[in-house]
């Protein structure tokens, strides 16, 4: 059984196939914002609209299969950038219609957990989802994924990126930020946003771009990252210890940061937890993600008709198919 998985949710455009779980492509384009600037939507749509007919080409030749071997056709409809999201969701509809085959629409974020949970063969997780526009902390209670805490503003890739433009750093912000912070020595205080087991960023960067006027580079990255990186684990570890959860998965974009992944590593050996974190490749959005989350919840299937963009889509709204 072959199922195409197809992500658009912001700045990447993935396309992936899974043979039944096994993932046998995983293409993708990324849009890349003029420098100084973030994701532009509109600007991110139209990369999206030009680049899909290849990256769609490039999949199925990978994969060494037609359009017309394809089974199931899956597409992250929320959350993300509505713009983004239309992209994908036309193509999507446009490919079950041709193909007759059953449209399954996938939320984004429990993609990231699925992929992660499959590449690392971790079991019952908790899960630290860590990307461009979401930071939640997520486990599986019953046919629900149930989020523990979560940003209340923006997601620490964002922060990240955000900081990263105001230092005149060009995109992607987050992997320069990490350099510059491993030449770092001196601690600056910063805003620690940590309310119950919620988070805020936004102010953490208001402050740490005031402070790098008169500061080295080197020094305000340190200092940003320890602290955004410190309330992160704080909110995780209160929720690891209140589900005595046995497995720690970081999962997103942000989890290829690897102070990130030392500093989780630690936390969970002293819980007796194992952490895991999957490959870089499934790190980031990808449609590989979406191809196989479409594969193990095809009973989600719909007419194309009904499937829409939902770009507020929480995940703790999507009903997980239990085995039966």
């Amino acid at each position: 059984m072959n199922c195409l998985g197809i992500e658009s949710t912001a700045h990447t455009l993935g396309i992936g196939i899974t043979k039944k779980e096994e993932v046998v492509a995983n293409e993708r384009s990324i849009y890349k914002p003029s420098p100084g600037k973030g994701i532009v939507p509109s600007e991110a749509a139209k990369h999206h609209s030009k680049t899909k007919k290849k990256v769609l080409e490039d999949a199925l030749k990978k994969a060494n299969i037609e359009k017309e071997d394809l089974d199931i056709v899956a597409v992250a409809s929320g959350p993300g950038l509505p713009p983004c999201l239309l992209e994908g969701v036309k193509l999507a509809k446009k490919l079950s219609n041709q193909l007759k085959i059953p449209l399954v629409p996938v939320n984004h974020c429990i993609a990231h957990i699925e992929i992660g949970k499959k590449d690392c063969k971790s079991k019952d997780p908790l899960v630290q989802y860590v990307s461009g526009g979401n930071t939640q902390i997520i486990s599986q209670s019953g046919n629900l994924y149930r989020i523990y805490g979560e940003t209340l503003d923006i997601g620490i890739g964002n922060a990240f990126d955000k900081f990263a433009r105001n230092l005149g750093l060009q995109m992607p912000g987050g992997p320069k930020i990490m350099q510059l912070a491993k030449k770092g020595e001196n601690y600056i205080p910063l805003p620690y946003t940590v309310k119950g087991m919620d988070l805020a960023f936004s102010g953490l960067v208001t402050e740490a771009t005031r402070k790098s006027e008169n500061a080295e580079k080197e020094d305000i990255a340190y200092s940003f990252q320890e602290t955004a990186l410190s309330m992160l684990i704080e909110v995780t570890e209160r929720a690891l210890a209140h589900t005595k959860k046995e497995e720690l998965l970081l999962t997103g974009g942000v989890a290829a940061n690897t102070r990130l992944q030392e500093m989780n590593q630690l936390m969970a050996k002293e819980h007796q937890a194992d952490f895991y974190v999957p490959k870089r490749e499934y790190c980031g959005d990808n449609g590989a993600m979406i191809a196989y989350t479409g594969y193990i919840y095809r009973e989600k299937n719909q007419d194309p008709k009904e499937v829409d963009i939902n770009p507020t889509w929480r995940p703790n709204t999507y009903k997980i198919p239990l085995p039966k």
